[in-house]
């Protein structure tokens, strides 16, 4: 048995990767009936915000993948993961991976969404041997970064990527030039 914990700064992509990590049969995960839910639908919500009530939970699939954002809100307040009670609840194989995202559109989303910028990543620093996954690598690679992710983590993926949108693309635009433009292009076309 086997539980991936996904977790990484609000707006880094915790909802697209626990989409993408819950859709194979064999895991029980975050199937999200909307596009978009609020984490207080995550099958493991109230064990984040109560890591104690996972003495009481019934481990009885081969694997499992929870998403929490680092901070999370819960009654409209900020809240830092209490990832140390959390691992130390759960009596099976963990494997951690949090999220990352390039910081100026996290910044950018963090503002937009919540009136500042959340980033925490200090309290990223407690999880003991995280493996770091990319929003933009998926974005990239999609199928063959799907695949990567299953052998890192030894953990089922069904790796179809058609239904993911870039959502990157709303945060960037186009630059006519910049002061490095006319170099390039002349060493670009020098011969070697």
């Amino acid at each position: 048995m086997k539980l991936l914990i996904i977790t990484g700064p609000q707006g880094s992509g915790n909802h697209l990767f626990a989409k993408i990590f819950s859709r194979h049969p064999a895991v029980k995960g975050w199937v999200m009936n909307e596009y978009w839910e609020g984490h207080h639908t995550e099958p493991f919500s109230e064990y984040w915000h109560n890591p104690e009530l996972l003495k009481d939970y019934e481990w009885k699939h081969d694997y499992y993948v929870t998403s929490i954002s680092c901070p999370y809100y819960r009654d409209k307040k900020p809240h830092t993961p209490k990832y140390q009670e959390f691992l130390d609840a759960v009596p099976i194989e963990k494997e951690i991976a949090i999220i990352g995202r390039d910081p100026t559109i996290l910044h950018h989303q963090q503002v937009r969404v919540r009136g500042e910028d959340t980033l925490d990543l200090e309290s990223l620093d407690l999880l003991p041997n995280p493996h770091f996954i990319s929003t933009e690598l998926l974005f990239l690679y999609r199928d063959r970064y799907m695949k990567y992710l299953s052998r890192l983590f030894d953990f089922p993926i069904t790796d179809n990527t058609d239904d993911i949108n870039d959502s990157n693309r709303k945060y960037i635009s186009a630059v006519e030039a910049q002061w490095l433009d006319a170099k390039i292009r002349r060493v670009s076309l020098v011969e070697s």
